[in-house]
């Protein structure tokens, strides 16, 4: 059954400087933009904290009967070194290093970022738009400013006037005035202010990365291409445009900039995650501590990644340390566990309802939602996971469960824990599958242990359910007979 669109959901709009109930421009559905990687390198935790973040937001607006259209860009050119209007592109860069093609450097590294999406249960994109494959659009968007006074072409560079738009700074709050020379543009003297910023950049002899424009052969800059895109594939006066909080200034405030001097309605909201650190410093390749998710996930599982990034709010910071991970584990194996338990006893379960129970679980619910709705508060909503999770064992502890009452705890964990969070990857019936064939199984070895101990075989009883303890299943001896968990 189709859950009608939630009115209630509130977000914090980094424009606006505060929360505010979220309304779409067509109803029933969101639009919904995110700065994606620049593919030159292996993808970092930095991108790990990004993307987890939005596609839990994409996952809420679903949950609470949204369609979303949801378009990620794949930068693989015209993004500079140190963001600035000088030095080499960074695709081109690599390629050179590596000695291939700038667009096998682009598919290897597209690839291996779509790698380590898959491993942490980030849905793909509706649209997952290339900057390369939409040159015509930013040409025709340049083209727009030249017209309408904000660019000009200067010796086969085109540069955005900031002076010609005063409302430049806005999303930041920065004025004009106070940004500094140098910091984050070096100054050319092809340019008329040194804070002009570049939207089509003239090729040097020699490099690799060319399209023909009417101002010369050249190469687009890198925040024209978000505004092409985005409006491309969303429209006019889109919903939500998110990205890194370090995108907002100068990419985010550029790419306002240029869409709205051209005369086009462009995003309406603007979400901003937080960063993360690392032994409690930001995590960067001058410290040392610079780490991709692929090395991450070479020593912890996925979804404890997964929970350790939803157990912080988006618009807080991301502590990754080793105690960061224990807390993690254990929090994630006390759910798993759980929601384990509750499908292995559903074959064997009496028919009914605990009306009592039910109640309980329907406040966590309530409790998880409510959370969700305030701007995305993935913390109170894993706490109201723990809620319920005390409130099952309990239940499961003192005696048999009615199955209509663990089928309603299932839908929850399924539901909110994997739907919402993306933290359990099988569907119901995979689970309860899986489930039956190793509870199948663990009957067996029981039975074969108890074989042991009734023999006096102790040594051989010791020594099954040691290796049973190092695939991660505990054996507990009760007065009502062994039972194993995982």
């Amino acid at each position: 059954m189709t859950r009608e669109p939630d009115p209630n959901i509130v977000l914090y709009d980094t424009m606006q400087r505060q929360k505010v109930v979220f309304t779409p421009s067509t109803p029933g559905r969101v639009g919904m933009y995110l700065c994606g990687p620049t593919v030159y390198s292996d993808a970092h935790l930095g991108h790990a904290k990004k993307e987890v973040a939005f596609d839990v937001i994409r996952r809420a607006f679903l949950h609470f009967g949204y369609a979303v259209r949801y378009v990620a860009n794949i930068t693989d050119v015209g993004h500079l070194q140190n963001d600035a209007d000088d030095g080499e592109d960074k695709i081109a860069r690599r390629a050179a290093l590596e000695q291939l093609e700038p667009m096998e450097v682009a598919d290897k590294y597209f690839w291996s970022f779509v790698k380590d999406m898959d491993a942490l249960n980030v849905l793909k994109p509706s649209i997952n738009p290339r900057a390369t494959g939409h040159i015509t659009e930013q040409i025709e968007l340049i083209s727009e400013l030249i017209d309408r006074g904000h660019a000009y072409e200067s010796q086969g560079s085109v540069y955005f006037d900031v002076r010609s738009w005063p409302q430049y700074g806005k999303l930041s709050g920065r004025k004009l005035d106070d940004q500094e020379e140098g910091t984050r543009e070096e100054v050319r003297s092809e340019k008329r202010d040194p804070r002009d910023f570049a939207l089509w950049k003239r090729a040097e002899a020699g490099h690799i990365m060319r399209w023909d424009s009417p101002w010369g052969v050249g190469f687009p800059g890198w925040h024209i291409e978000c505004s092409a895109m985005s409006l491309k594939y969303l429209g006019e006066g889109f919903d939500i445009h998110g990205g890194g909080l370090d995108l907002q200034f100068p990419h985010h405030e550029a790419e306002i900039a240029q869409a709205e001097a051209a005369g086009h309605a462009f995003a309406r909201y603007w979400m901003h995650n937080n960063m993360l650190t690392i032994g409690g410093e930001k995590m960067s390749k001058s410290k040392g501590n610079f780490t991709t998710i692929a090395d991450v996930l070479a020593e912890h599982d996925p979804m404890v990644v997964r929970f350790l990034l939803v157990g912080s709010h988006y618009r807080s910071v991301t502590e990754f340390s080793e105690e960061a991970f224990e807390g993690a584990r254990n929090g994630y194996r006390r759910l798993s566990e759980t929601l384990h338990e509750i499908t292995r006893r559903l074959s064997g379960a009496p028919a009914g309802h605990d009306a009592a129970l039910d109640g309980r679980v329907a406040e966590h619910v309530r409790a998880f939602e409510d959370a969700m709705r305030d701007d995305f508060n993935t913390p109170r909503a894993v706490a109201a996971l723990f809620g319920l999770t005390t409130e099952l064992n309990a239940a499961l502890n003192a005696g048999p469960v009615a199955r209509g009452s663990l089928e309603l705890a299932q839908a929850a964990y399924l539901n909110l824990g994997g739907g919402v969070l993306g933290l359990f990857m099988d569907s119901p019936k995979e689970r309860q599958d899986d489930t039956q064939v190793v509870s199948a199984l663990m009957e067996l070895v029981l039975k074969a242990r108890q074989n042991y101990r009734l023999s006096k075989q102790y040594a051989e009883a010791d020594e099954l359910r040691q290796t049973l303890l190092d695939v991660g299943l505990t054996v507990e001896d009760t007065k009502d007979g062994p039972r194993w968990k995982r």
